[in-house]
């Protein structure tokens, strides 16, 4: 191709990775699983320790949705307006929520009605909503565990609370789920996986820094097919240590080789959050026009690293208090401590960190070498699009190129004007001097 600077070649593992998923598929659907709906963990998911248990996250899910069809995802949503729901909801919302009333999946298979729900604690508060409408369907057990983020000075004794709270909350959830549904809790399986999370955590931290080099060895795109094994979708936790091996080993060999995602990259950007799934075809249309690659975003990364620019110039990861993995863990007091973790703040939500480092994409966009920053701005959704323009004027202060688009969010398309969005692309190439390549 003309203009191609780097090679590049598939990624082998992807193969790996479309297994394991339809693995995970498949355990949904199994009619021995008990289908529970919400998330119990960022790397560490305590509910592998039931044995007969799975749990489904609404955001990959009804990311998932808005990208395999456009007519279902319609559908959906359009069963959730009939019932009274607007149109200002999150989309990931709306096209879960709809799959449920309408009782199939894409495939025309029986939607996987849920026994029990646990909503996302998030920063983002819609998504206590999600175990509102499921409990609502139908009478299934609902648990909530409280997010203790707060801003400011450190307070010990507040800190010291919090955590004995949160504590509380997911013993509390073991224990009920245990009796509620005849299931052991299988603490050594926890021990097990939390031992992996540490092997994990740290090939995750590989595979971010890896991108960091130029040319970058992996797109956001390619991320995005990866990044929730192991975390939102449930994998066993020695296939998911084997698997981000695999990832990590093809990812830093390609960066060592400069084996690029993109052989014609010669513009680097960054977002904030996730795109429209529906309309993926806009990174393929910067690759394939522009030369111009994602490199993702604080939303890719937060389950792997927050990268900083340490003293001495160099980058790495960003210190939080953490407890080791060689702890005693003798007691399942003891696991439910190390998964809470000595910060009232943990886990160090991306939003958290735009929060209290106010400078804090500024710094990703410096480590990364990105040359610009594409924003969008979400109306249904409310932690996708706060802080979102105070971020964007920083970032140009420092020098950085930002485009800024509007949408409805990012598991709904009714509001994104495709058309104008290319149209945008290509004024904010032409603005930075960049033209398109001679196919």
């Amino acid at each position: 191709m003309k203009g191609q600077l780097w090679e590049t070649k598939p990624l082998e593992c992807w193969q790996k990775a479309k297994e394991l998923r339809a693995k995970w598929q498949k355990s949904i659907e199994s009619k021995e699983k008990v289908v529970g709906q919400g998330n119990t963990g960022f790397t560490a998911d305590w509910q592998v320790a039931f044995p007969a248990i799975t749990v489904i996250e609404d955001n990959p899910a009804g990311a998932m949705i808005a990208s395999q069809s456009d007519s279902y995802a319609r559908t959906c949503r359009l069963a959730c307006e009939i019932r009274g729901w607007g149109r200002e909801i999150c989309g990931y919302h709306g096209n879960c929520w709809g799959a449920q009333f309408l009782g199939y999946q894409i495939d025309g298979s029986p939607f996987p009605n849920r026994s029990f729900v646990v909503p996302f604690p998030c920063v983002c508060d819609s998504h206590i909503k999600r175990g509102e409408q499921v409990r609502d369907f139908s009478p299934v057990p609902r648990w909530s565990a409280d997010f203790t983020m707060y801003l400011g000075e450190r307070d010990p004794q507040r800190e010291e609370a919090m955590i004995e709270h949160r504590n509380y909350c997911t013993l509390k959830e073991i224990n009920d789920i245990e009796r509620i549904f005849g299931q052991k809790f299988d603490d050594e399986k926890l021990i097990e996986l939390i031992r992996a999370s540490d092997v994990i955590k740290q090939y995750r931290e590989d595979v971010t820094m890896f991108m960091t080099y130029k040319p970058t060895p992996l797109s956001v795109k390619d991320l995005y097919s990866f990044y929730t094994l192991g975390g939102l979708t449930k994998l066993d936790p020695e296939e998911t240590v084997n698997f981000w091996k695999m990832l990590r080993d093809e990812v830093e060999w390609r960066a060592k080789n400069q084996i690029a995602a993109v052989g014609t990259e010669r513009y680097r950007w960054m977002e904030a959050h996730p795109p429209s799934w529906h309309y993926l075809k806009y990174y393929r249309y910067m690759e394939q026009e522009y030369g111009a690659v994602c490199i993702g975003s604080q939303y890719t990364h937060f389950g792997s690293s927050q990268l900083e620019r340490k003293p001495d110039g160099s980058v790495g990861d960003r210190d939080y208090p953490v407890y080791s993995t060689q702890m005693p863990l003798e007691t399942r007091e003891d696991e439910m401590r190390f998964l809470t973790g000595p910060d009232a703040r943990a886990p160090h939500h991306f939003k958290i960190d735009e929060y209290t480092r106010p400078y804090a994409l500024n710094e990703f966009a410096d480590i990364f070498q990105v040359d610009g920053a594409l924003f969008g701005l979400w109306r249904g959704g409310v932690g996708c699009t706060l802080t979102r323009k105070e971020q964007a004027m920083k970032l140009r202060d420092a020098g950085y190129s930002v485009l800024m688009y509007e949408g409805t969010q990012p598991g709904d398309r009714n509001d994104l004007d495709e058309l104008r969005f290319l149209n945008q692309l290509d004024s904010w190439m032409e603005s930075q001097d960049m033209r398109k390549l001679d196919k």
